[in-house]
């Protein structure tokens, strides 16, 4: 019988209906469709009665919801994680409605399956369900779901000012990240369950310059937007430099033994072939180069207002994830470096450096791993550097253990849906991820 199948046609109607909910987030608070968000929070508790009845429910931030399952003991704590906003979507690149919901084929078709409803459902699946059998944790649970998480907004932050007024320290905080996958790895033929340590930092620049402006017709040499273009082809010409971070090393090391047989001796010496294997990675590609290096992406150009006036000003905005190991100051520092020009300035907007490590041999990891065993048998749990922010990142203030992973398992079609076009979940992953969170939860004793 396949793993979670009672569980399914419940997970997939009421994903339907939530991703129905077109609760998307916008940067301006004014062009946010608060009838969406009125009504999500109402339709959760319709899907879940169970739920609502049996746990304590506090709204933190700006409609973040925060619920706690009481346990026999408030001494080890899990904090499961989710977030129900999503981005916005172009319908007409969609071969069908975004906020459909359809179920066809078997998978649940919309914005927000992956990311994150997804995740939010098969949370609230495992707790309606065991709830029905009567089951009571032996430790406090609570659920904390995020409604601003795409804009990095602050009902994260505040449900952590709230556990931490009550004063709970987390044992186990789990939230969106890494998955259940498929070609990870050169050679690996199972699904890997990435289960992420720690987040790249995220630094947001503004690069700007400043010259004489004129009219087009009489242009001046090294004019701002030269002087623009100059700085970004040198920080394009000399990347940050490769290292293998200790997750990665680990990851690569229980990674080995399923490999072919001439890539094992070498992935069981990662941590002593560092260096070298950290050049072969940059070179495979800008997935695996991104775990390897600060990488920096220049997202937006400005320059003159009208195409017959030179430039009196030019920028252009760089969005940088930072290693684990290097900091916002020295990330700049080496931007500096290599920009080497003092008419170009680097004005921060947003900054935030690399989370601290969880730790991948400790008791919480064993747990997870135990419940993906029970969910996806044939998959091999490694840990890894999550290259995306999370909410979770702001948990590490009141826990050693904050991890990122959702129990479903996805192609690598549907990794790129996530914030893309014709973002969709199987049923069977669905039903699997129901497994997954009743098991972590039943085994926390």
């Amino acid at each position: 019988m396949t793993i979670g199948v009672q569980h399914q046609q419940s997970a997939a109607r009421h994903l339907s209906e939530l991703v129905r909910i077109p609760t998307v987030s916008t940067p301006d608070p004014a062009d946010r469709d608060t009838e969406a968000f009125a009504e999500f929070p109402r339709a959760l508790q319709s899907a879940y009665p169970l739920l609502h009845e049996h746990l304590d429910l506090t709204t933190v931030g700006d409609g973040g919801l925060l619920f706690r399952w009481q346990g026999a003991s408030d001494a080890r704590p899990l904090v499961l994680m989710a977030h129900w906003d999503v981005v916005p979507v172009e319908p007409e690149q969609w071969s069908d409605d975004p906020f459909s919901g359809r179920i066809a084929d078997g998978t649940v078709h919309g914005r927000g399956t992956l990311d994150d409803k997804g995740s939010l459902v098969v949370i609230c699946e495992a707790v309606e369900s065991l709830l029905a059998q009567g089951f009571s944790p032996s430790y406090d649970v609570y659920l904390s779901f995020g409604c601003d998480e795409e804009i990095s907004g602050t009902t994260a932050p505040a449900a952590v000012d709230e556990l931490r007024r009550r004063g709970v320290t987390p044992w186990l905080v789990i939230d969106e990240g890494g998955a259940v996958v498929e070609g990870v790895f050169p050679g690996l033929k199972k699904p890997a369950a990435l289960v992420g340590l720690a987040e790249k930092g995220v630094l947001d620049v503004e690069i700007r310059t400043s010259a004489s402006s004129g009219h087009a017709s009489m242009p001046a040499r090294h004019g701002a937007v030269a002087r623009l273009a100059a700085a970004i082809t040198r920080i394009d010409a000399h990347p940050f430099p490769v290292s293998l971070t200790p997750p990665f090393v680990t990851m690569l090391q229980t990674l080995g033994p399923h490999l072919a047989p001439p890539l094992r001796p070498l992935l069981a010496r990662a941590d002593r072939a560092r260096p070298a294997l950290a050049r072969l990675l940059a070179r495979l590609g800008p997935e695996t180069a991104a775990v390897v290096r600060t990488t920096v992406a220049i997202t937006r150009l400005e320059g003159s207002p009208a195409a017959n006036v030179v430039a009196s000003t030019a920028s252009a905005h760089a969005n940088i994830r930072i290693q684990v190991g290097e900091t916002v100051r020295t990330t700049l520092d080496r931007l500096t470096q290599v920009v080497h020009d003092p008419t170009v300035e680097l004005h921060v907007v947003s900054a935030a450096d690399p989370t601290p490590i969880s730790p991948s041999d400790g008791p919480q990891f064993a747990a997870i791993r135990a419940a993906v065993a029970a969910t996806y048998p044939e998959a091999v749990t490694a840990p890894y550097v999550m290259l995306q922010a999370s909410d979770a990142r702001h948990f590490h203030a009141i826990s050693e253990h904050v991890y990122r992973f959702s129990p479903l398992a996805m192609t690598r079609a549907q990794r790129d849906s996530i914030h893309g076009v014709d973002e969709h979940v199987t049923i069977d992953a669905l039903g699997r991820g129901v497994v997954f969170y009743r098991r972590l939860i039943a085994d926390h004793a």
